[in-house]
């Protein structure tokens, strides 16, 4: 099975971002009257996770993100075992936005929930919406953020009345200027890879689709089936519900220790969409070469058995088990290391960087991924 096969074609969507990357360098110089002129584009931020306007003294940083589908296993889960998940939905949504904001060194300021639905009846529901506002304000508080607002429209005919669609935006900010995360890369350095908690909230139509494939007796709700596959247990004894939902970590805490301790920081890739090839988003003509794989977790042996997905797909669309990347120099990775320990997350040297033709080279697999698969800017 493939992640275009479901729906979520990259081939199809990267040509769009493209070419609204064009046109919006057409806007660039409208920024420029305000202020006498201190606020300008940041042009090497085009392209890259988080779009920069500079000042004199700082960066100012914007993310508009979204969790995607994850919610619908929640909302089946919920069916299922009266439990919402909305608060760990509410993370993963938070931790969308931010993890991209800190890719260039941007802290969160504030971050803004948006939160479209088919009905307002979606509101009634106490419990979900209680567990969605609680997660909201701890996500926050885990991306050492305010919560600065929101919008809640209620879209019928776009939105189905059963769903929600969970997004966001944050402002963050780059101050002092020399905290910018933006190379230049260097030969040599080495590829610090911090573990995910699972799949993140990338993959999840992929997901989806594999349990509805597999599930030979979906049960009735209503005028809704709910597939009973998410309560199948994974060989840890977990059922793949919950496992699917395991929250996504927030790495602002990684990169803001990271940077009061002193560690220059090359470049930095939250790895979500294009799974493994988001490793070589930088412009430079670099070949990123992994030695060492992440811990391998269960629900990645579960998908790859059931889809069944191979590992060129897999590492191509997935995560993998490697959710935040840090560029250093070599002499560097330690010091990275030791702030991941102190935040209770997991991070090992999975590789290296070397002059050449742009390509990820996952050596443990026997996989190439070349630079022309990852057209993002």
């Amino acid at each position: 099975m493939t992640y275009a096969g479901t729906g979520v074609n990259y081939d199809a969507m990267d040509p769009f971002k493209l070419m609204a990357q064009l046109a919006a360098r057409e806007t660039a110089g409208n920024i420029a009257r305000l202020n006498g002129g201190e606020f300008r584009e940041f042009e090497p931020s085009r392209g890259e996770s988080a779009y920069l306007i500079e000042a004199d003294e700082s960066y100012i940083a914007h993310v508009e993100e979204g969790l995607g589908t994850k919610n619908l296993v929640a909302d089946a889960m919920y069916a299922l075992t009266g439990k919402s998940y909305y608060d760990q939905i509410a993370q993963c949504t938070v931790a969308m936005i931010v993890n991209d904001l800190v890719t260039l060194g941007a802290l969160p300021l504030s971050v803004a929930m948006h939160l479209a639905v088919g009905t307002s009846d979606w509101f009634n529901d106490e419990k979900r919406t209680g567990d969605l506002v609680a997660g909201w304000k701890n996500a926050c508080n885990l991306a050492r953020c305010v919560w600065g607002g929101g919008e809640t429209p209620t879209l019928k005919g776009v939105v189905v009345p059963r769903a929600v669609v969970l997004s966001g935006s944050a402002i963050g900010i780059v101050k002092p200027k020399g905290r910018l995360i933006a190379g230049p890369i260097k030969h040599g350095d080495a590829i610090v890879i911090i573990e995910s908690s699972g799949i993140h909230a990338n993959g999840l139509t992929l997901a989806r689709k594999i349990g509805e494939r597999i599930d030979p007796c979906p049960r009735e709700f209503g005028k809704h089936s709910v597939p009973t596959i998410y309560q199948k247990r994974l060989p840890n004894g977990r059922t793949y519900g919950e496992t699917l939902l395991d929250p996504t970590h927030i790495y602002v805490g990684l990169v803001e220790d990271c940077l009061d301790a002193g560690v220059d920081i090359h470049y930095a890739v939250n790895v979500t969409g294009h799974g493994w090839r988001k490793l070589m988003r930088a412009t430079q003509p670099f070949a990123y070469v992994i030695e060492t794989l992440p811990t391998q977790l269960p629900i990645f042996d579960f998908l790859q058995q059931h889809g069944p997905v191979d590992d060129t797909e897999a590492y191509g669309n997935l995560n993998m088990g490697a959710g935040f990347a840090l560029y250093v120099a070599e002499a560097e990775a330690h010091k990275v290391i030791d702030v991941v320990k102190k935040l209770g997350l997991r991070a090992f040297v999975a590789g290296h960087i070397e002059e050449g033709d742009k390509k990820v080279v996952i050596k443990p697999k026997g996989i190439e991924f070349q630079g022309e698969t990852l057209a993002v800017r």
